[in-house]
């Protein structure tokens, strides 16, 4: 049986004024498969996976998210998709609980209160979740991050350097998520500047550089030596 693309990136583009950041960027995640891609600081990988979350418009190109069209079914193709960004963005004033309870009124989540439980306990959080979210450490935060953008049970993953702020206990926690979020057939997008990382986490790594997908490989057989000469390439 042939898998056929869950996320499809077709001719990408995106200029901020006459700065191109994304010059026709090409790629797609099947169902089950974790995409990462890696690239230094500039490179667009922010840029592209905002777009893909619906939270910026693209200048040319198509995406398609569980065979929707986002430039025309966006506010379906949106509830397919879970988001973490660099920056937690929590609302410091409410709760950690409070922060789920509003993210799942947004996405109409049935039984809120109790998937939110549940995850706060899958992510470590259950006893801070009645603490303002200002009084948890970065890492506390991205685990709250990480949680949210489960909630609503999206098929497709969305995570910008979602292991920022993680010790070595939410590093693990995060790639046992990785994998399960796989297992029950989802897709994975994520950006990391970790090769190691993005090769154990993956089955497929992109470079990004100059706003060009220069370099796509799957990762099964792949020695990170073979990988870091062509990454470290495109950082200088």
């Amino acid at each position: 049986m042939v898998n056929h693309p869950y996320l499809e990136v077709t001719g990408l583009k995106k200029s901020y004024g006459f700065k191109p950041i994304l010059r026709g960027i090409d790629l797609s995640v099947e169902p089950g498969q974790c995409m990462a891609l890696l690239g230094a600081n500039g490179a667009g990988k922010t840029t592209l996976l905002r777009i893909l979350a619906a939270l910026t418009s693209p200048g040319a190109g198509t995406v398609r998210i569980g065979g929707l069209d986002l430039a025309r079914d966006a506010h379906q193709a949106r509830r397919l998709v879970g988001f973490v960004a660099h920056q937690p963005y929590l609302y410091d004033e409410l709760t950690a609980l409070e922060n789920l309870l509003f993210f799942g009124r947004l996405y109409s989540v049935r039984r809120c209160k109790e998937r939110a439980g549940v995850l706060l306990e899958r992510v470590g959080l259950a006893k801070r979740a009645g603490e303002r979210t200002s009084a948890l450490s970065r890492g506390q935060a991205q685990r709250l991050a990480l949680a949210r953008a489960l909630l609503h049970e999206p098929r497709l993953l969305l995570l910008d350097e979602p292991d920022t702020g993680l010790d070595e206990e939410g590093i693990a926690l995060l790639e046992t998520l990785l994998q399960e979020h796989r297992q029950a057939g989802g897709a994975i997008l994520l950006t990391t500047h970790h090769l190691e990382r993005a090769l154990l986490w993956s089955e497929r790594i992109g470079l990004l550089s100059g706003g060009r997908l220069t370099y796509q490989s799957e990762t099964g057989g792949l020695e990170a030596g073979s990988v870091r000469e062509v990454y470290q390439e495109a950082l200088r």
